[in-house]
């Protein structure tokens, strides 16, 4: 009998701790490659921007005709009359989306003074002629017709930002060119905002602000100690105001009838009911029971709660999908652009429209305190949209003709079609 010879089993060769750390960098390589778009055309950020805000504008509207209506009903008024003013906003916002899409960069720097100077001027006017709503002064209004000055402050901002920074490009290293005179006028424009007791509208004109000296390529050291600052002074302003004190009790949990004498925890509360009962699919379009007075401002802060019962968790992954499509349109934009106003006015309108959509999520999920700020695009309010529209109508300008993205290096090659920035 011969014996049959032993085979022994193939080793298997463990990669080496050099091809782990080529293949990490690869990977990110790859992340990288593919979120800057560079094998995409450069139209595709264009029409991923139009198609993303006219979605968020449309789902808006939807969803204010059916979160106000009961509301309306309920006090004897037209149940309609809520959302035929949005769409009208809507309508008017989308008019200037498009003329501002085609406006030049020169056009837009000559605006930026003059929005600026009109912006404080009517900041400063709500101090004393301002309307209170629900504890904060930031509304004019003439008749039938409300004005929120502070809205049309966060695109002023990022434009006169961009103008200022652009022009002193090669000063920048200079910490006293990068502070002045920027800093000062945004601390004015948090100041007056302040003065009508708007924290929340206050912190997001900060990211505005901060977010443009970071796209201007401020030091790392005067970035994070401006940042500090901003949120030590949020956090001290909080704590001085009893109103702000009672929301953040209500966020940390005391809900008690002798802590929360004002039936704070209530909003919040029933927001997630209403996450809650969507379940999966939603409740359906129309039917959700918590805007039965039971959520305040349902058609407004809380807008994505109803849209979380009427849709379900789809439908807030829709609406959280498309804040991403734009999120990642914006930073191939920025990326591709070496021009220093455009890279700080579309850095300061993403950080404006996206950082406000995770605040005003964050919100309603119970992450952050209730603070009252709106989900851009899509909750009630006829100036927040129409300004919210134009900002992104000057964003598409700069996609519309944005530098086509080398696949290989990752550099910009002009199209055909220059752009000129002036």
């Amino acid at each position: 009998m011969v014996n049959s010879p032993v085979r022994s089993k193939p080793s298997v060769r463990q990669p080496s701790s050099g091809a782990q750390k080529r293949t990490v960098r690869s990977l990110g390589k790859n992340f990288w490659s593919k979120l800057e778009g560079r094998s995409s055309s450069a139209g595709s950020s264009y029409y991923l921007i139009l198609g993303a805000t006219l979605a968020l504008v449309v789902i808006g509207l939807m969803m204010v005709f059916s979160a106000s209506a009961v509301e309306q009903t309920s006090s004897n008024s037209n149940p309609l009359v809520l959302g035929t003013k949005q769409s009208v906003f809507a309508v008017l916002g989308i008019i200037a989306m498009l003329v501002l899409s085609r406006m030049s960069p020169r056009l837009l720097k000559g605006a930026a003074w003059p929005l600026m100077a009109l912006s404080l001027v009517t900041l400063l006017l709500v101090v004393f002629v301002g309307s209170n709503r629900g504890g904060n002064q930031n509304w004019i209004g003439i008749g039938d017709f409300s004005f929120q000055p502070s809205e049309l402050a966060k695109f002023s901002l990022a434009l006169w930002m961009a103008t200022v920074l652009a022009a002193k490009e090669k000063l920048l290293d200079q910490w006293q060119h990068m502070f002045l005179p920027v800093v000062p006028v945004a601390a004015l424009v948090v100041g007056f905002i302040l003065l009508g007791r708007d924290l929340g509208t206050a912190m997001i004109v900060m990211a505005i602000a901060a977010s443009g000296l970071f796209f201007a390529g401020v030091s790392r050291k005067i970035f994070i100690g401006a940042a500090l600052i901003g949120f030590l002074a949020a956090v001290a302003l909080a704590l001085t105001n009893s109103n702000r004190q009672d929301r953040l009790g209500a966020w940390l949990g005391r809900c008690d009838p002798g802590q929360d004498p004002q039936g704070l925890c209530d909003q919040a509360r029933s927001g997630m009911y209403a996450l809650a009962s969507g379940g999966w699919w939603g409740v359906g379009l129309g039917q959700s029971r918590q805007k039965w007075n039971w959520i305040p401002e349902a058609h407004n802060d809380f807008i994505f709660a109803i849209i979380g019962e009427e849709f379900g968790l789809l439908g807030t992954l829709v609406i959280i999908a498309l804040y991403a499509v734009i999120a990642i349109a914006m930073f191939r934009v920025i990326v591709r652009f070496n021009d220093m106003f455009v890279r700080v006015v579309c850095g300061c309108i993403m950080t404006w429209v996206i950082g406000q959509a995770f605040v005003n999520i964050a919100m309603v999920t119970g992450i952050l305190p209730v603070i009252g700020v709106p989900l851009p695009l899509v909750s009630y309010g006829g100036t927040a949209l129409t300004v919210g529209l134009a900002a992104m109508g000057v964003v598409l300008s700069f996609a519309r003709n944005q530098p086509e993205a080398d696949a290989a290096g990752g550099r910009s090659r002009t199209l055909k079609r220059k752009t000129k920035v002036s």
